[in-house]
């Protein structure tokens, strides 16, 4: 808690992250997003008191808000240097942290949550978690730290025992009885919640907000003024003298605009806490609720209400209540206002269309007096006669009770469940005649389909007088459709998908209505028995039982599941920590706010920040830079462009500064260096570029084939004889798939330290990193290598993306700190690190099969482009392990692959987890399925008749044994009860028509590693200290996955001593050198052979003094060597695997190891919306023997739900000029809590590998291709919509598979009326018999 802090220049333009940054000097409040209204995930949470306990987002707070608000921090909730919080200790101890970046974030929403609800439910957990985002974990062991708090049990429980069903379980395919284990961790651990020791709200300042003489503030700004009412005549004096002053209550419109559209406003005007705008009144006829009232206070009032009211009045508020649990995230919805939320009226509202369905009215107030305007279509179009005066203010917002023949409904559909803007979203309501299905009033609100939400008000007005039925249901989409115009440019496209949205939520709308008149008809046929008066007139047609499905929404479920792994063995040594589930060494600094990353540094004397000037064309010639403006401005102290680059400006193809020439839109031009980061950004937008654009431009995979435009030469492997084959098989089939990017969404972006040293031109960087060595660009500052020197503690989260790139903003950053002689902060914004980094690359797959009527394929011939951008970076490294890795788990006796990268003008893709294989590998199965649908096979039977059987080799000559392969994919369908639930899902699909269950498992057969030797090496070095503890430093680089507290595991082991012995402080190109990328899913491997090394070295030293004094203490031992003058510190050494690939003969022995897997998921598919629910996924990983089973599942459920991002929700789009539009959480959704398997279950396989570390292997990477088993999921539902349609079986289901995609792959009435409007005789929309 921040106590007592004063600022006595608060600036109205201040938010409270940047205050708390400057003036306690903590940098521990993260912004990952800033977006703020959307993702407010890595913001450490505040809590206003004393009336509640609330959660907001620092990065929309202006510091002059919180005049006399007690603040909370992570900081103030618990410290490792005074004592840690429950939340926090539970959140580590469930290894519910990885990267730690987003941590704080979720211990703020669980510890809030636990103020208000000491004993809370796990819908609850779940539902505070749903404004975060976290990239590393999947979210299930975060939602599993918080569900210990739950009254219920958090695990299942066998016979009132509770124990776990699956507690030292026989593994039944093992070659031996092995136990195996379930707990991650021990409960008994944990320090009980005390809900009595938590800090009370500061007596003085409740005597603040008590004071009765309280008098107007006034905060006075460089150019902005910020006054805070407080009475309600003072605030309407106020917007009388300041008419155009926006009122400020949440900041979540307002404080957007400011940052990000430029918008100024002279005079900010904030009744926050006024009383007069916090009430509920309710009456007879309705609900009136204050303006001030938040979100979440909005829906605690509803709630109430509904609980009160008989169920037929309140339709209108269970509507909002519906659409307020998935509105943004909770710390959104505890800052945005009713009032604000009403009176802004963006286009993508959820509740407005509902509150003008549900026939609210405004009540305004101004100093001429109170009036009234109702909320309806002329106010939301903002219409000029509708809309308020400058001078007015909204006071309230009344919500009648709903008569009991009108209905209400809000409906929508949104990239994903929640925390996303609606694609398209609906108000609607329909009054009826007494006792009749005759329409006596009816409309229809639209948002997210024009510039405001639409009225279907002229549609709806020919309606009047018609019966509810199906005849008037294809009369009103044709109505709707026509009145409704989305034009073919809209801004966010998917113009039909759109369209058919319009008219499958009115057919939803219909049909709950519908079910709303046949529960009439019991409940007439109850007054009859009861001899009460008839209700209705007739008898209201039933809804087929095939359609019931179509009215409710996917449930938002808290998820559960089992984790299975080896337990260890009893024999080993307690104090061996190899094999138990250790906690991330740094865990519970992560759950604290207390893990240093590189922008938490404090500043630095003369410290610069650096904003960047980017390329707006694809490809251009530079005519002119003009920085005069820019350095006119305050605080700025120079312009850095490719002149100021002392050396090289090009290492390997990528360009640092762009000169005479700019090859895609988001190149760095020149950067802006400045004493603040808001004047070094002002000033970037003052820097004038002309161009002159240059042909070609590409931007497409299909414009580079057509300019034969490539990065490298094609790669190739072949067996056999394809076209002999191709002319004795019975079937041959051709095909293309997409698979479309994928940004890597860090946390912590991009961020860079730079520190010029005064001698010797040296220079200290410091920066989150997979490849160190690759930073050392001293190329381009002209010194040696040994003259820069790299310090990477951790990273942020970096998935590939922190590989090549940072070697490229290092040198930009660098140079700028070599030009003005002072340190430089370099720290990408969101939008422009999804900008100039990109990501994975998209993948255009061709495919040509031969196979037999039986399933067995013969031949394949597959042809991989990925758009490289325009430099190499990576890409001919990934293209060459796509075609490697192009089998996966089939062995086609005649197979040819090649591949090719493609050179464009985009940013340049780059390394990312999977390097290739989960792009690549959506080829294969979709192709395998293709041929199961043309033999009329299930498409697992064809995935394991032509599966690997036997040891053989691969494509390209390597001996690959698939005992493992085949035990996995055994126990992935035996213990998923695959084919029970298969029948399951098709008797589910018999029985509904407008919701389709899919299951597919897809099998895995993936490599570690990389084919060069010289990838492969590793060094360590290790002291021993005079006290006996151990400084432990390796060449690999902590980005989340754990790899610090697995080599410390590996010290404690090697060295036989407690881990708390050991310390492992950073990675630098200091002490370890020309370390090679932490990558590939190798960086146990190699380091932990390295640090093994250096300990048996060390070991070895020690035994002489040993065997002297056996039974002597390790200090004992350690004081005697130094006595003996033996060496106590040493390096350790891994030369690599022997790996290599002979491209001329496409042969080779590139990779160490196979790791083997397969994964099984159900979906559910609304067909009329294309959304998805994911019911159940079953993972089984061969993971030899785990080092760290917590760690090794915690990688293998992140990958999961980063490939399962990849497959279905993550949409990168860019403009025909190759602008992209994607630069932020808005427009690009990553999985949030909701999107994870409702039940997930994962299992590490028992094996060996000699070849690795104590038998162990590499899954950092391997489960990414697995959440392709969602994909294919989807794939078998969309089958069984299109089957039950009439629709041709085979279809190509490209990735992502989006809402749009399954939607508009769901053909049926509705997405034919959208293109064809007119028909002869009616257009029936519901299925005839």
């Amino acid at each position: 808690m921040i106590r007592g802090l004063v600022e006595a220049r608060a600036a109205p333009s201040f938010l409270l992250m940047n205050n708390i940054h400057t003036l306690i000097l903590s940098r521990r409040i993260k912004e990952a997003a800033p977006e703020g209204r959307t993702i407010s995930h890595a913001t450490k949470r505040i809590g206003l008191r004393p009336s509640t306990n609330k959660e907001i987002t620092a990065c929309l707070v202006p510091i002059c808000s919180l005049y006399g608000a007690a603040v909370t921090t992570v900081e103030g909730v618990g410290s490792i240097k005074t004592r840690i919080h429950p939340v926090q200790e539970r959140l580590a101890k469930c290894h519910g942290t990885q990267c730690g970046f987003c941590s704080p974030g979720m211990v703020m929403s669980i510890y809030t949550l636990l103020r208000n609800h000491p004993e809370p439910t796990p819908e609850q957990i779940t539902e505070s978690l749903g404004g975060n985002l976290c990239r590393c974990t999947g979210y299930r062991p975060i939602v599993e730290s918080g569900k210990t708090f739950c009254v219920e049990s958090a695990v299942c429980q066998m016979k009132g025992s509770g124990k776990c069903c699956m507690d030292q379980e026989e593994r039944s395919f093992s070659d031996k009885q092995e136990k195996i284990c379930t707990k991650l961790y021990n409960e008994d651990e944990f320090q009980p919640l005390d809900p009595t020791q938590e800090p009370i709200f500061p007596p003085e300042l409740i005597r603040m907000a008590e004071d009765p003489n309280k008098r107007r503030l006034v905060f006075q700004g460089e150019r902005t003024t910020w006054i805070t009412p407080v009475t309600l005549n003072d605030l309407l004096e106020l917007k009388t003298n300041f008419p155009k002053a926006p009122l400020i209550m949440g900041n979540t419109t307002v404080g957007p605009s400011v940052k990000f559209s430029n918008k100024f406003h002279p005079v900010f005007i904030s009744p926050l806490g006024l009383p007069d705008l916090y009430f509920v009144d309710s009456t007879d006829d309705g609900v009136t609720i204050g303006a001030g009232y938040s979100l979440a206070q909005l829906n605690d009032a509803l709630q109430f209400i509904v609980s009160e009211q008989p169920k037929e009045k309140t339709k209108t508020y269970r509507a909002l209540l519906k659409h307020l649990r998935t509105l943004a995230g909770a710390q959104i919805r505890n800052m945005a206002t009713l009032g604000g939320h009403v009176v802004s009226r963006p286009n993508y509202s959820d509740l407005n269309p509902i509150l003008a369905a549900g026939n609210a009215i405004i009540n305004l107030i101004s100093k001429e007096g109170e009036r009234q305007i109702p909320l309806d279509g002329h106010f939301l179009e903002r219409s000029p006669d509708a809309s308020l005066k400058p001078e007015e203010v909204v006071l309230s917002v009344y919500i009648p009770h709903s008569p009991q023949w009108h209905f209400v409904s809000g409906l929508r559909m949104a990239q994903r469940q929640e925390n996303a803007s609606a694609i398209a979203n609906a108000g609607m309501s329909v009054q009826f005649e007494e006792g009749t299905d005759r329409i006596k009033a009816l409309q229809m609100f639209y948002g997210s389909v024009g510039p405001t939400v639409v009225s279907a008000s002229q549609a709806c007005q020919q309606l009047i007088g018609r019966q509810w039925d199906d005849q008037m249901l294809s009369d009103a989409c044709r109505l709707v459709l026509d009145e409704i115009y989305i034009p073919p440019a809209a801004k966010g496209g998917m113009v039909e998908y759109r369209r058919t949205l319009i008219i499958s939520l009115l057919f939803k709308f219909y049909l709950r209505v519908r079910q709303g008149l046949n529960k009439m008809n019991k409940l007439d046929n109850l007054f009859l028995y009861m001899g009460l008066p008839n209700l209705v007139t007739h008898i209201f047609p039933n809804i087929p039982e095939k359609f019931l499905s179509a009215l409710e929404d996917f449930p938002i479920e808290t998820p559960q599941g089992i984790q299975t792994f080896q337990c260890v063995d009893p024999s080993q040594p307690p104090q061996d920590p190899v094999g138990h589930p250790v906690m991330h060494q740094s865990a519970i600094k992560h759950a604290t706010g207390e893990a240093v990353f590189v922008d938490d540094m404090p500043p630095i004397a003369q410290e610069l920040f650096l904003a960047v000037v980017t390329s707006t064309r694809a490809h251009a010639k530079i005519i002119s830079i003009d920085t005069s403006e820019a350095l006119a401005l305050p605080g700025v102290v120079d312009v850095i462009t490719a002149e100021d680059v002392p050396g090289d400006n090009n290492h390997q193809g990528e360009i640092f500064y762009a000169q005479n020439e700019v090859i895609c839109v988001g190149q760095i031009v020149c950067t802006v260096a400045a004493d603040t980061y808001a004047h070094a950004k002002e000033a970037a937008k003052k820097v004038k570029i002309a161009y002159e654009d240059l042909e070609p431009r590409i931007i497409t995979i299909e414009q580079a084939l057509e300019h034969n435009s490539f990065l490298s030469v094609e790669k190739k492997i072949e067996q056999g004889n394809v076209e002999q084959a191709f002319k004795y098989v019975d079937q041959i089939i051709e095909g293309e798939v997409h698979v479309e990017g994928q940004e890597h969404f860090y946390m912590e972006t991009q961020t860079i330290l730079a520190i010029p040293q005064e001698e010797d031109k040296e220079m200290v960087l410091h920066l989150g990193t997979q490849f160190p060595t690759h930073v050392q660009v001293s190329g381009s500052l002209n010194v040696p290598r040994s003259r820069i020197a790299c310090h990477m503690k951790r990273a942020g989260g970096a998935f590939g993306g922190k590989v090549t790139k940072p070697a490229l903003l290092g040198a930009v950053c660098a140079v700028a700190a070599n030009k003005t002689g002072r340190p430089i902060r370099f720290v990408l914004e969101r939008g422009n690190d999804m900008l100039i980094t990109a990501g994975r690359h998209p993948l255009f797959g061709k495919y040509k099969i031969g196979f037999m009527n039986n399933g067995v394929i013969k031949a394949a011939d597959v042809e991989y482009y990925i758009n490289g951008g325009c430099t190499p970076d990576e890409s001919e490294m990934v293209i060459e392990f796509i075609v490697l890795k192009s089998e996966n788990a089939y062995n086609i006796p005649n197979f040819r692959c090649r591949g090719r990268a493609c050179k464009t003008n985009l940013p340049s893709n780059t390394a990312f987890r999977g390097f290739g294989f989960p792009q690549a590998t959506v080829v294969v199965e979709a192709y395998i399925t293709a041929v199961a649908s043309q033999c009329n096979l299930p498409p697992e039977q064809v995935k394991e008749i032509n599966m690997y059987k036997r040891t053989s080799e691969t494509a390209y000559g390597q001996t690959f044994n698939p005992a493992l392969l085949r035990r996995c994919w055994k126990e992935c369908l035996e213990k998923s009860s695959f084919s029970a639930r298969k029948q399951a899902a098709e008797e589910f699909n018999k029985n509904n028509y407008w919701k389709k269950r899919g299951l597919a498992v897809v099998p895995m057969k993936f490599t570690i590693g990389i084919p060069l030797t010289y990838y492969n090496q590793a060094a360590a070095l290790v002291h021993i200290y005079l006290d006996g503890s151990v400084l432990v430093i390796h060449g690999g680089c902590e980005i989340g996955q754990g790899l610090h507290t697995k080599m410390i595991q590996v010290a404690s082991r090697e060295l036989n001593i407690p881990e708390s012995y050991i310390h492992l402080p950073e990675t630098s190109t200091i002490t370890v050198p020309n370390a090679v990328f932490t990558a590939g899913s190798m960086g146990t491997d190699i380091n932990g052979k390295a640090v093994q090394n250096a300990c048996q070295i060390l070991m070895a030293r020690l035994q002489p003094v040993i065997r002297k004094n056996p039974k002597g203490t390790w200090e004992d031992w350690v004081a005697k060597a130094f006595e003996e003058s033996i060496s106590l510190s040493t390096t350790g050494y891994f030369k690599g695997y022997q790996t290599n690939m002979d491209w001329e003969k496409g042969k080779g022995n590139p990779y160490p190891y196979f790791v083997c897997g397969a994964s099984c998921s159900e979906v559910e598919v609304d067909c009329l919306t294309g959304a998805h629910k994911l019911l159940r996924t079953d993972i089984f990983v061969d993971a030899a023997f785990s080092i760290n089973p917590a760690l090794d599942i915690g990688q293998v459920e992140g990958a999961f739900i980063q490939g399962m991002g990849l497959y279905t929700t993550e949409e990168l789009k860019y403009s025909p000029e190759g602008v992209l539009y994607s630069r932020g959480p808005d427009d690009y959704k990553i999985p949030t809590v909701t999107e994870i398997p409702k039940e997930f279950y994962v299992t590490l396989v028992r094996s060996q590998n000699p070849i690795a570390i104590y038998s162990s292997k590499g899954l950092g990477e391997a489960a990414m291709f697995l959440g392709s088993s969602v994909l294919f999921a989807i794939y078998d539902a969309v089958t069984a919509a299109r089957r039950e349609r009439g629709l041709t079986k085979t279809f190509t289901l490209s990735s992502p598979a989006t809402p749009e995609l399954i939607r508009m792959t769901c053909v049926d009435q509705f997405t034919d009326l959208t293109i064809l409007l007119a028909t002869n005789g009616p257009f029936w929309l519901l299925p005839r018999p």
